[in-house]
């Protein structure tokens, strides 16, 4: 699944893909705004992990999973 974090004062948002079910990441940010966490810890779909203070948190946006196409098309 899609993953945007938005951070405060930074210029672009981290935008990752997630094996991480919608419920587990929505667990995992609730935890970190609620303050159970000081970090929300989200791990992509290569392994790396990614740490974000919980008081930066500005906004988590969670999308479907992206399809990759393989192939070519006939137009």
């Amino acid at each position: 699944m899609e993953v945007k974090i938005g951070v405060q004062h930074a210029p672009r948002e981290i935008v990752l893909e997630s094996g991480q079910s919608a419920e587990e990441v929505e667990r995992l940010v609730a935890d970190a705004l609620g303050g159970k966490t000081p970090l929300l810890s989200l791990v992509d779909d290569h392994g790396r992990k990614v740490l974000v203070p919980s008081e930066r948190l500005a906004y988590v946006e969670l999308g479907e999973p992206t399809a990759r196409r393989v192939g070519f098309s006939t137009l």
